[in-house]
């Protein structure tokens, strides 16, 4: 009964304020708004007299060509005709130092005006750095006619006739970057035409950005207003504030961009006459805005937002007391109703945290652990998405947040279509996913999993118009009675010990098999244990060469040496099967020894560079460091080593990277970090470290030709690369369609079963 007073009591205050505030707002706002138009426009004029200014540069030099052509009609010898070239290029050069801003100037003559029969005359000067350097381009041998300039095409459509009736009409480009004045420039251009109507040629004139975007970026309307200038092709060619908040910055251009205010000059003179402002509502983030643009003089849209809160901030004051009053009055009968409410969600809110996941809003492993101490039969499968680590590394944790969302959006709808209590889903820490259901036979629950995985990986993930691939890997585990000792996490970590033996077997899902021990591994580590120990002792560890291709000059020109271990029968094992157990048996270091002193005894009497492998722990080890000197400085081939770092290798100490490259740099070793692309991709670190070259990772380049996101990660490598100037290597190569993609993607170097695989003797590939 209390609480429906008071609700009674507030909401007759709130109408009364709301009816003494609502004639003062509707009135005022008007005002405000009337201000604002008056402001806009004003700023609208300005850009509207330096457009017209430019296009009035444009006719003049058009008049200038067509005064010219009826000097040449009158009747001059050959002689005279040159001497007219030389008048009217004066001319032009005197036009363009005047013309303060721009950045070419030119008149572009149809074949035969001003020439000889069949050819053409095209005077184009550009304005360097200082104002009184002009530089005519050489435009006659470039182009045959004018309409196979660059400017042609982005000015005017190359379908474009002459109409003389257009005679002193301009023609506006969209901004773009010219490759001879290397800045962002707009072009006019202005047809020029005899006293007959025949077309003559046109005018130009090239414009740097900055003439019009400047003039936006001085035009304020209110303190959190913005201002934006689009041109015909919807680009936004100006920031829209000085602010630090450059996400919310982009969020405004690109609301502002899908509004399509003005695609080309007509759409933008569609919106009104020029000068005549256009009102629309914008909506970016938590914040509305009213937007005021119009068509400019060249084509282009203008415009302003105003934060609404802003065009109303003449009432705040206002409704700051009469809410002060109404606070004031109901605050005692508040306080302890909300306090006792806020303690009430508060308990409720902990109590369902407890259970639920943050990000997907599914019950997590607390709540599934309480669940399976209320089962005494069940079955529980643990899906674990591969390559996860990947996504967040190379598209960041909101991709992978995205990811898990995804998935888990498929899963809570799989367990609604089955009846939420008997398939209930729920988030495991990281990456993994469970699916709880009631007890089943092994045959039952494989299908289950095939339908499992199906559902997730059916259809793909898209993460800012990029697809993303989504597989995973299903462990299960089946309890036919609980048994009052099985702990209470069993059925759990039978299931993640089946994902794991499913990713070491190459399978999508696996049932949890008791019999199947940890015995069988370790069985498995004392083979190869025993295996690697004889093949040190006997010297049975060699390096292999795999030749690296220069994808400039078309040879090989450098080798990756790569252990291998040599069976007693001459069969040849890869690293691969060995290197793990090496690392865990501390006899990495001792291969890295044998692979430092026999390839530097291989190439001494070579001319070929060669690269060696080194992992952290080599480097922070100092007697492996120390070898490394000694042999670098014995051989004196210092000039020809190339050593890589494994970039996901766990690196720890940066400071230990780039202490060993100081160390080798001075012999004229070069340095190289393997499998970029990996691991932590930690830019700013590698931007110390000095490296020479990048080899971007396999597991990206082996897709290359059919998997769009791979293309595009790597290509962000290589320009990454050749902007600090570091040459890059694809390796796994494997076939002509990925090398041709290599080779698109301007990689420096090819490594692969396409160009050879690992070969005993450097050169027998050849």
């Amino acid at each position: 009964m209390l609480g429906l007073l008071l609700l009674v009591f507030v909401a007759g205050m709130l109408l009364l304020s709301s009816l003494n505030l609502s004639y003062s707002r509707d009135a005022l706002s008007e005002l405000r708004r009337q201000q604002i138009n008056e402001v806009v426009g004003a700023g609208l004029s300005r850009i509207n007299a330096r457009q017209s200014a430019l296009a009035s540069y444009t006719i003049t030099l058009a008049n200038v060509g067509e005064s010219f052509h009826e000097m040449v009609e009158s009747g001059m010898s050959g002689r005279a005709l040159s001497v007219v070239r030389g008048s009217l290029e004066h001319t032009l050069n005197a036009h363009l130092q005047d013309f303060e801003g721009a950045a070419g100037a030119g008149l572009w003559f149809e074949p035969g005006v001003l020439s000889e029969t069949g050819t053409s005359y095209m005077p184009y000067f550009l304005q360097g750095n200082d104002d009184n350097a002009l530089t005519r381009l050489d435009t006659e041998s470039r182009f045959d006619h004018y309409r196979n300039a660059p400017w042609f095409s982005r000015t005017l459509e190359q379908e474009w006739t002459a109409d003389p009736d257009n005679s002193g009409h301009v023609y506006w480009s969209p901004v773009y970057f010219d490759l001879n004045t290397e800045r962002a420039v707009l072009t006019l251009a202005s047809p020029m035409y005899d006293r007959d109507g025949n077309l003559l040629g046109m005018a130009t004139t090239a414009w740097g950005a900055d003439q019009i975007i400047d003039v936006v970026s001085r035009i304020t309307v209110t303190q959190h207003s913005f201002t934006f200038l689009n041109d015909r092709n919807n680009r936004n060619l100006s920031s829209l504030s000085q602010g630090e908040d450059t996400r919310k910055e982009q969020a405004l251009i690109d609301a502002i961009l899908a509004l399509d205010l003005g695609t080309d000059v007509d759409a933008a003179r569609s919106l009104g006459e020029v000068g005549e402002l256009t009102t629309r509502g914008l909506s970016a983030g938590n914040e509305d805005y009213e937007l005021y643009f119009a068509a400019t003089a060249g084509g282009m849209v203008y415009g302003a937002g105003v934060p609404r809160n802003e065009i109303n901030a003449v009432l705040l004051p206002m409704e700051r007391t009469n809410y002060r009053i109404l606070v004031g009055t109901v605050s005692a009968m508040l306080i302890l109703s909300l306090y006792l409410l806020y303690r009430i969600i508060q308990l409720i809110r902990e109590l369902q945290a407890s259970y639920t996941d943050e990000l997907t809003g599914l019950p997590n492993r607390v709540r599934l652990l309480r669940d399976l101490q209320n089962h005494q039969a069940a079955a529980l499968l643990i899906i674990n998405l591969d390559r996860f680590n990947q996504i967040n590394s190379l598209f960041g944790n909101v991709c992978g947040d995205h990811v898990l969302l995804a998935v888990a959006t498929r899963l809570t709808a799989f367990s609604r279509d089955h009846n939420r209590e008997v398939f209930r889903v729920y988030r495991l820490p990281g990456d993994e996913f469970a699916v709880l259901a009631p007890a089943m036979t092994p045959e039952v629950a494989h299908q289950l999993a095939v339908q499992v995985r199906h559902l997730v990986t059916g259809d793909r993930v898209y993460w800012q118009e990029q697809r993303l691939t989504v597989d995973v890997s299903i462990g299960i585990a089946l309890r036919k009675n609980r048994k009052p000792e099985d702990a209470a996490d069993q059925l759990v970590s039978q299931a993640k010990v089946a994902v794991l033996q499913a990713r070491e077997t190459g399978r999508h899902h696996l049932l949890y098999d008791p019999a199947v021990g940890v015995e069988e591994n370790y069985e498995n580590n004392l083979y190869w244990a025993n295996r690697l120990k004889e093949a040190i002792d006997h010297d049975r560890l060699v390096p292999w060469f795999q030749p690296i291709h220069d994808n400039q000059s078309g040879r090989i020109s450098k080798y990756e040496c790569l252990v291998r271990m040599v069976e007693p029968d001459g069969s040849v094992i890869s690293a691969g099967r060995f290197m793990d157990i090496a690392n865990k048996l501390r006899l990495n270091r001792r291969i890295t020894e044998l692979m430092i002193e026999k390839c530097f005894a291989c190439f001494t009497g070579r001319d070929d560079e060669f690269s060696i492998n080194l992992s952290y722990g080599d480097i922070t080890e100092p007697e492996t460091v120390a070898q490394i000197l000694s042999a670098i400085e014995t051989s004196g081939i210092g000039d020809r080593v190339i050593f890589e770092i494994l970039e996901s290798d766990g690196i720890t100490n940066y400071d230990d990277i780039r202490a060993f490259i100081e160390q080798v740099k001075p012999y004229g070793c070069r340095i190289a970090i393997d499998d970029f692309g990996t691991g932590y991709s930690n830019f700013s670190h590698l931007l110390s470290l000095n490296v020479d070259f990048i080899k971007i990772d396999g597991s990206l380049i082996r897709n290359l030709h059919e998997d769009q996101t791979a293309f595009l990660v790597t290509s962000g490598i290589v320009q990454f690369a050749r902007s600090l100037d570091i040459q890059t290597v694809a390796e796994f190569v494997h076939n002509e369609p990925v090398q041709a993609r290599v080779r698109e993607l301007g990689i420096d170097f090819s490594q692969g079963e396409y160009v050879s695989m690992p070969v005993p003797a450097p050169g027998s590939a050849d």
